[in-house]
């Protein structure tokens, strides 16, 4: 008996940056326009698997590595199976997407380039919901006054830095790039590897 052809690993592209740069708005739209065209394409966001992993997260710098390591290895596994990956999360780190990279052979990092006080007004109509509402207004008044927030962790962009990786396979500027640009932007990178 022959033994059957293993499957051809899929690829993983990460939407990242700061908490509100829209990382979800344009990985969701390319995950939209990927099954339109019956691409075998799963999404995973940080926000949602982040409660399977830890389900009364604290948002320590501990806590992020371990969750960010296991996003990365739940993609991998989904690669490895022979199916693409979309992911959506902030992964502040550059080691944490390195990390992904050393996983699946065909990887790329989407940054989602914003600034921070876009991302600020932003996430101030952001609903409640999988992220604490207010997340940044928190942050920054409990850096000026020291008052304390309940489940408030550290926050992206406010007590710790984004850092940006210069070599980003796709960079959207979500300041300038409508979500169309932005999702045209990354389904063009993606059919270099078709």
């Amino acid at each position: 008996m022959r033994d059957r052809e293993k499957a051809k690993p899929g690829w993983v592209i990460w939407f990242v940056g700061l908490p509100g740069a829209g990382k979800s708005t344009y990985g969701r739209a390319v995950y939209h326009a990927l099954l339109e065209q019956k691409v075998d394409v799963e999404y995973l966001s940080m926000d949602e698997r982040r409660k399977a992993y830890f389900p009364a997260p604290q948002y320590t710098e501990t806590e992020r590595a371990t969750a960010y390591r296991l996003f990365a290895e739940e993609a991998a596994r989904i690669a490895h199976q022979g199916r693409n990956v979309i992911m959506d999360g902030t992964a502040h780190r550059r080691s944490m997407r390195e990390n992904m990279r050393r996983l699946v052979p065909r990887f790329a990092e989407i940054y989602v380039r914003c600034s921070l006080e876009t991302a600020i007004r932003r996430e101030k109509g952001r609903p409640e919901g999988l992220v604490m509402a207010g997340l940044y207004d928190q942050a920054l008044r409990r850096k000026r006054t020291g008052v304390q927030f309940e489940g408030l962790g550290e926050v992206v962009g406010v007590d710790t830095v984004f850092e940006e990786d210069p070599f980003a396979e796709c960079v959207i500027y979500s300041e300038r790039d409508s979500v169309e640009e932005g999702r045209d932007k990354v389904l063009a990178f993606l059919a270099r590897w078709q």
